[in-house]
């Protein structure tokens, strides 16, 4: 029970500072998850990342998800899944009770100005240290480039190519290319 209470608590205090959405939390949850509590590893937590990305949902909650179901079943999921939603909820409800009072205010509109260019900068952060352990080779900086010039050329086109298509085009590629790789070690083996 007490490590349910920890999970939760966890969630709750990562939840609270839950801004600019999942790449800008990446930093966040690799301190607090990996480093800090050793609940996962870097490695896992980008896995985690890339399946939240690809399932319905915030991609923060939807890693908190996991990595409850990973260290406690069904129970941690539940647990880390309200854990992370329990401030935001809150926060939600009293600034949907004031806003409309204070949104006006100057010293509110540099606050949020304020916030916008805190989370640009957590999003670099996270794209930084994503690049660092996802692009590794040839291959990977081909799959990279292939999917950045066809988002960056999808705002010309009629029709944007949806996110969830280059995620899982992406996904198709490596695993073709991890596919090429093993068969010619498996012939160069046979060579020998």
């Amino acid at each position: 029970m007490n490590d349910l209470l920890d999970l939760y608590w966890t969630f709750v205090k990562i939840g609270s500072v839950t801004f600019g959405g999942g790449y800008a939390m990446l930093p966040i949850l690799e301190r607090e998850l990996a480093e800090k509590r050793h609940w996962t590893t870097m490695d896992d937590l980008r896995d985690y990342f890339s399946i939240g990305q690809c399932t319905p949902g915030i991609i923060a909650l939807n890693v908190s998800t996991f990595i409850g179901e990973k260290r406690h079943g069904v129970k941690g999921a539940l647990a880390a899944t309200v854990g992370f939603l329990t401030a935001p909820v809150l926060l939600i409800l009293l600034i949907a009770m004031f806003l409309t009072n204070f949104a006006q205010l100057e010293i509110i509109q540099h606050a949020f100005a304020g916030i916008r260019v805190c989370v640009c900068v957590l999003i670099v952060q996270a794209v930084l240290r994503l690049w660092k352990k996802s692009v590794v080779d040839a291959p990977s900086l081909v799959i990279y480039l292939a999917v950045f010039l066809l988002n960056v050329m999808s705002f010309f086109l009629p029709v944007r190519i949806p996110a969830a298509v280059l995620v899982i085009l992406s996904g198709v590629a490596g695993v073709l290319i991890s596919s090429c790789r093993y068969r010619k070690a498996q012939e160069g083996g046979e060579a020998k």
